[in-house]
């Protein structure tokens, strides 16, 4: 299957299923520009080294079915085109997907998790579906663990009055490298919440995008992340308003810390001609906690019709402010404990919006290991 006839958008222009349609980047096109591709193994170039794997295993709700498909299932594909290299590398090369269906009506009792664990020293390829049904809800857990060299697709199809909710976990190993798409498709009035934290790996690339199959869905889209001495970790959204009276909102926030610590963050919003009504906002925030880190972030928003709710977008990367240490210094909290009481509180405000409460607790305290370091 060849190029989309209708691009997504003029900073996203291809779609295809097909690798050869996607040139090999060479780090200067703006895709490609913020991600160190030497660093990537060759998942960009078709160099990889085969061999790795990475496990699946799925503690599923009782109401949810879990299968174990080929790559000639139907199903697959028909709710995400890849739209880079390395997406298209991984539709092309995974031989097994799990997919995960929340029958129509059904309430998922407990969360579903999906443990994706990493193992050897070759790349790896995979594709996830979660299908809910009209008038389902479910909340599907991600957790990514070990060591690996992998890239992936994970399609979230929501039907028309469906909720789903997304927990995603990038806890990898030090030497771990991982480039994946997360695309949502929402139906009519349907509800998606996806929360990222991503604390490990050497590099991540994280893309998470959201379309509108029909008027009325509503699209939140948090993200958490801390940036050690080395680590690239990208996260690079993009929310295409096609229908209208849809709702989106953005919300990542990151702390960095020690030499060559590098975060980027692309967050792009398309209205079309056709999505009027439409209530989007966006907005990254990061901390710079030592000198040698660095924090790239861009918010794009293209609009195309002149009939929407609301529009904006924010950013900002800075220091920790002078004045909040002061404030608790003067109240006789040191300088290590203010500083740790600042970033927590400036991360938790997120955190806290998990509502799976282990989770929760690990986050936070996969954060307070970060700060005591």
């Amino acid at each position: 299957m060849g190029l989309n006839e209708k691009p997504l958008s003029t900073l996203h222009e291809k779609a295809s299923y097909d690798l050869a349609d996607f040139d090999v980047p060479a780090g200067r096109e703006e895709a490609w520009r913020f991600t160190p591709l030497a660093r990537l193994k060759g998942l960009h170039d078709g160099k990889a080294v085969p061999g790795g794997h990475v496990r699946v295993d799925v503690d599923a709700a009782p109401e949810v079915t879990v299968e174990t498909v080929g790559r000639d299932d139907p199903r697959l594909g028909q709710v995400y085109v890849p739209a880079d290299r390395v997406s298209a590398q991984a539709y092309t090369a995974f031989e097994k997907a799990t997919v995960l269906t929340v029958p129509r009506e059904a309430v998922a009792s407990r969360p579903t998790v999906v443990t994706l664990t990493g193992a050897g020293d070759g790349a790896a390829y995979g594709h996830l579906l979660v299908q809910v049904e009209p008038m389902a809800e479910a909340v599907v857990v991600l957790d990514h663990k070990g060591s690996a060299v992998y890239a992936d697709n994970v399609e979230f199809a929501v039907g028309d009055g469906a909720t789903l909710r997304v927990v995603s976990l990038q806890d990898w190993d030090d030497d771990a490298v991982h480039v994946s798409h997360h695309h949502a498709r929402l139906g009519r009035d349907a509800t998606f919440r996806s929360f990222v934290v991503t604390l490990g790996g050497d590099v991540v690339r994280l893309s998470p995008s959201v379309s509108y199959a029909a008027p009325g869905g509503d699209a939140d889209l948090l993200g958490v992340y801390f940036v050690d001495a080395g680590q690239h970790l990208e996260h690079r959204l993009l929310v295409d308003h096609s229908q209208p009276n849809c709702k989106s909102n953005v919300d990542y926030r990151g702390a960095l810390q020690g030499q060559d610590a590098h975060a980027v963050w692309i967050g792009d919003v398309i209205i079309r001609v056709e999505a009027e009504g439409t209530d989007t906002y966006e907005l990254n925030r990061n901390l710079i906690l030592t000198d040698g880190a660095r924090a790239d972030s861009v918010p794009n928003l293209e609009i195309l019709t002149g009939e929407v709710a609301g529009a904006g977008h924010a950013s900002a990367s800075g220091r920790l402010d002078d004045e909040h240490l002061f404030y608790l210094q003067a109240r006789g909290i040191p300088y290590d404990e203010a500083r740790r009481l600042v970033i927590r509180g400036f991360l938790g405000q997120l955190v806290e919006k998990i509502q799976i409460e282990e989770i929760r607790e690990r986050v936070m305290a996969a954060l307070e290991a970060e700060l005591s370091r």
